[in-house]
């Protein structure tokens, strides 16, 4: 299959030339031979062919022959991008600043994570008072090339141990190494195939983590959906872990988590058979051969344990409160029928955690932080005073805390950390970072546009101040849409470089996300799916109705279930952008629920077997099974990682062969696979750089820079 690709270069062939312009060369960009097999599916009596099938087999050769075949042509062509060398440059400047994190006291230590510039991986510092901070742990030494990294860190009661999980390759399968603070010695041995786990100690004597019996087959793409929790018990080895919930047909779920109250009373295992609505029993661990008492029996909500005094609970829930409250029960009768409200659900979209013996009740209005604080008797104590407009996390720390820490941070300003004196509420600047990007310049706007039905949508859109309503502003529409996550605004490096060069960056908060409660997230889902693209779609054409770009000046862009979004808005408004970037999307609809833990997003998505009306709905936006021969669509580069165990590569390949196979016009379609890389937690920063070098080239390029703007 060839195409004639288009591309801004000097004087540089991949392939072969056959015509000249003033300043373009017209290139023949030969895509890699995609081999087509016979495989087909039944659907209640549609059958739908399959035929790159044989590109799910991450484990043959001649897949990876294929990868090393896409890679060759999209390094070839990214490397001759004459501005790409440049760009690179820029974002390593701008990246190589210090970055540290709010600080945490676990025992005698406080801790902080710390990157200094272009580290691949944070460094994690810790002190005593009035000492000075020493390497503590340097995930950088877990591995030659960085793809090593630290997944979490769990400390027990006293802090004397921890406990902390690497994942490799990018992977979510990790392993938990425990170590000794004071000597850093690794004190038993490693714990392996954990997976989708915390680390919840109880006391001094060992913690809590999940995990699913190995896969047979592929571990990168084979499906798991028995989650189970483990206890392990300090000094004893993994084989002997006591299984203490998800063993058995009755206690199948596809994820548990366990958590143990702060005063080590209480044992909560959570059980969710997708990624919405959660089972919640609770265990008396003071109480030799305590049982489970059920606290809810159905995933009609999402509920969990902020926290307890004695065996009074503070429960966080949505049950027939889509915008969240707290409420309070005792843990000897704790069924909803007792829940007595506690911080009441509100208009705007509750976050809740605790510290210093009061609760911090943040909320999001419209995408913008607001936080209040109460004590345990529910009585409002104050509004924090926030240093601006953006986006606040942190207030959470021990019960006897009396400082805390939180960061600010919104599109245009690096996040700094404050630190807050709980009882009088005074905030004062800790740290603010020392950047070369000057905040000062840029701006953003919230507005409010109309979706195809009706609905209003919000959007923040950043830019450099004095921009000229033109249609010709280089724009990215990032967009994500579904899993109840919300967008809200913070400070990124890769998109200052972005705004740099005078371009725009649009974030609309789209139904299926977050912002707005379960009732947005929810209108974004199954068979109301529609309403996310068309809320994406809406947004570009407010950008061009309102002069901020055009469709030769627009590129969308998302990863994940976002990746998925941008293969669907592509394939059903070609016309809208000129660059597509989807990035680890979730890009065949029809069998996603077959790999890994794909069927966990059924809540969101539903899936090809439910019956005849989800498959068929399904389908009719799946991005691998509508790419039609003869269409024109736009320059896109699709990127994965070839170790993403979640959002398996395959779905990124499949949808490149369609796109390869079908294009008809002169736009690249183009793969970048990453070796040794996952999902994206984790990436080295070295890696991340080269990730978005390439995406901005690609893209500028395909707009018709000839050099950077």
């Amino acid at each position: 299959m060839t195409n004639i690709i288009t591309i801004s270069l000097l004087g540089i062939l991949i392939l072969s030339c056959n015509s000249v312009e003033t300043h373009k060369k017209t290139i023949k960009l030969k895509y890699p031979e995609t081999k087509k097999v016979d495989t087909v599916t039944n659907y209640f009596g549609t059958k739908v062919k399959d035929p790159y099938r044989w590109l799910e087999d991450d484990l043959s050769e001649e897949t990876g022959s294929w990868v090393a075949d896409q890679n060759k042509i999209t390094f070839g062509y990214l490397e001759n991008i004459p501005f790409r060398d440049e760009l690179k440059n820029r974002l390593e400047k701008l990246w190589n600043y210090e970055k540290i994190s709010a600080p945490f006291k676990e025992g005698d230590y406080t801790y902080s994570y710390k990157n200094d510039g272009l580290q691949n991986q944070y460094v994690i510092y810790h002190f005593k008072e009035n000492d000075e901070p020493k390497v503590f742990l340097d995930p950088n030494t877990f591995s030659k090339d960085g793809t090593t990294s630290l997944a979490g860190l769990s400390f027990s009661r006293n802090g004397k141990i921890v406990a902390y999980s690497i994942s490799e390759g990018g992977s979510d399968w990790r392993k938990i190494i425990v170590m000794d603070v004071d000597s850093k010695e690794v004190i038993q041995d490693t714990l392996i195939d954990v997976k989708f786990s915390g680390i919840s100690w109880h006391k001094n004597e060992g913690f809590y983590y999940s995990s699913y019996d190995k896969p047979k087959g592929s571990e990168l793409s084979a499906k798991t959906d028995q989650h189970k929790v483990y206890y392990h018990k300090l000094g004893t080895k993994q084989k002997n872990d006591k299984l203490i919930y998800g063993g058995t047909e009755q206690e199948k779920h596809r994820y548990l988590s366990a958590s143990v109250s702060e005063d080590d009373r209480y044992l909560t295992i959570y059980a969710k058979v997708s990624t919405s609505g959660t089972k919640m029993f609770i265990k008396d661990l003071t109480k030799k051969n305590s049982s489970f008492i059920t606290v809810l029996d159905h995933t009609d909500s999402d509920t969990y344990a902020i926290d307890n005094i004695g065996s009074k609970l503070y429960l966080v829930t949505n049950l027939n409160a889509p915008n969240k409250k707290i409420v309070t029960v005792d843990a000897s009768n704790p069924t909803p029928e007792n829940w007595i409200d506690f911080i009441p659900e509100t208009e705007h979209v509750l976050s809740a955690s605790t510290g210093g013996g009061y609760f911090f009740a943040k909320y999001t209005v419209n995408a913008i932080s607001q936080v209040k604080q109460y004590d345990f008797d529910g009585k409002f104590i104050r509004n924090i005073r926030l240093p601006g407009i953006g986006n606040a996390n942190g207030f959470g720390g021990k019960k006897e805390s009396k400082i805390d820490y939180y960061s600010f941070t919104n599109y245009s300003t690096p996040s700094s950390i404050y630190k807050f004196n709980i009882d009088t509420g005074v905030s004062e600047l800790y740290w603010q970072p020392s950047i070369d990007f000057k905040s000062k310049d840029y701006e953003s706007k919230q507005v409010f546009y109309t979706s195809k039905d009706g609905t209003k949508v919000p959007m923040i859109i950043t830019y450099k101040k004095g921009l000229e309503l033109n249609g010709k502003n280089p724009t990215i529409l990032y967009g994500y849409g579904g899993f109840n996550i919300s967008l809200n605004p913070g400070f990124s490096i890769s998109n200052a470089v972005w705004m740099e060069m005078g371009g725009i960056y649009a974030v609309p908060n789209l139904r299926g996300g977050g912002e707005f409660g379960k009732k947005w997230h929810d209108a974004g889902t199954k068979l109301q799916k529609q309403n996310v693209f068309d809320d994406f779609i809406a947004a570009g054409e407010y950008l061009i109705d309102k002069k901020y770009t055009s469709s030769d000046f627009l590129a969308i862009r998302g990863g994940s279930n976002g990746g998925l979004l941008v293969g669907a808005t592509m394939t059903q408004r070609p016309d809208l952008m000129k660059v597509a970037l989807s990035a680890v999307g979730v890009l065949d609809m029809l069998r996603y629920h077959t790999f890994t833990s794909g069927a966990g997003w059924a809540y969101d998505y539903g899936t090809s077997e439910d019956n005849k009306e989800m498959f068929e709905y399904l389908k009719a936006y799946s991005p691998v099974h509508n790419v039609k021969k003869g269409s024109q669509y736009p320059a896109t580069l699709i990127t994965t990682g070839d170790h993403d165990d979640r959002v398996v590569p395959a779905h990124s390949f499949k949808f490149a062969a369609e796109l390869q196979a079908k294009q008809s016009g002169s736009n690249p379609i183009l793969i970048r696979i990453e070796t040794d890389a996952g999902h994206g937690a984790g990436t080295p920063v070295s890696k991340t750089i080269e990730q978005y070098a390439d995406i901005f080239s690609f893209t500028l390029s395909n707009m018709g820079f000839e050099e950077l703007p």
